[in-house]
């Protein structure tokens, strides 16, 4: 399987959402720091939908049952007020089109398995591709900020679970600025005839390793002057 086939794969999957009546809210972009796509053996982010069933809200409970083999990311997230459409979106480009900045935690999960019962091989980044680019949930929390009125490069959080600070990280981790995916993003999606629309929600790409999740778990995510948000998961995952 090619990189291409396995966009075209979750193309139909999310053909499929949609005509079920799920809408697209946005865009996620992941494998963005060098360290993850060296072990992905690959020289590019990829991408996956955010869909309407996919975001919750911050400071509450979110039911475990949703997901298989779930772990929790922290990111940025911003919100368009203009199209962009490549070729040529450069990362003013995004800036000028951003609404605003939030931070963001992204729920990630595996719904084919990670290592194959038959061969012993670990999964590759065509699988996760296939997979919505391992894409299951987003809660947006903390402080909304112009682009203009903080250097986003600095933006820093702390991933706290039970009490215990389990990953530290600096948004310029993602591609040396965080607004540098989502050029990157609209630009990849040019060949295809489509863009990053106004309203969209787009989650700039992890700058932290991600943290397993486990029944009963309290999450806070501590951004600083952004602010902090939380949540717990409750119940089983499906996958356990």
């Amino acid at each position: 399987m090619t990189i291409a086939d396995a966009y075209a794969v979750q193309r139909a999957w999310v053909a499929r959402k949609t005509a079920g009546g799920r809408r697209i809210l946005g865009h996620k972009i992941g494998l963005t720091s060098r360290a993850m796509q060296m072990a992905s053996q690959i020289d590019e982010p990829d991408y996956g939908a955010l869909l309407d069933d996919m975001f919750f809200e911050p400071n509450g409970d979110i039911p475990l049952s949703r997901f298989v083999a779930p772990k929790v990311e922290v990111e940025l997230a911003f919100l368009l007020h203009s199209d962009l459409r490549g070729p040529g979106v450069t990362l003013l480009d995004v800036l000028r089109a951003t609404e605003y900045v939030t931070p963001a935690a992204e729920i990630i999960d595996a719904r084919i398995q990670r290592v194959s019962q038959e061969t012993g091989k670990p999964r590759r980044v065509t699988d996760t591709i296939s997979d919505n680019a391992a894409n299951a949930g987003i809660i947006l929390g903390g402080r909304a900020v112009r682009p203009g009125d903080v250097d986003l490069r600095w933006a820093a959080a702390l991933c706290i679970r039970n009490g215990v600070i389990e990953e530290t990280g600096v948004a310029a981790g993602v591609l040396g600025h965080p607004a540098a995916g989502i050029a990157w993003l609209a630009n990849r999606l040019a060949p295809h005839g489509e863009g990053l629309k106004a309203g969209e929600v787009v989650l700039a790409g992890s700058f932290t390793r991600p943290v397993d999740i486990a029944s009963g778990d309290v999450f806070t995510f501590d951004y600083g002057p952004l602010g902090t948000f939380s949540c717990r998961f409750a119940g089983d995952a499906r996958g356990r």
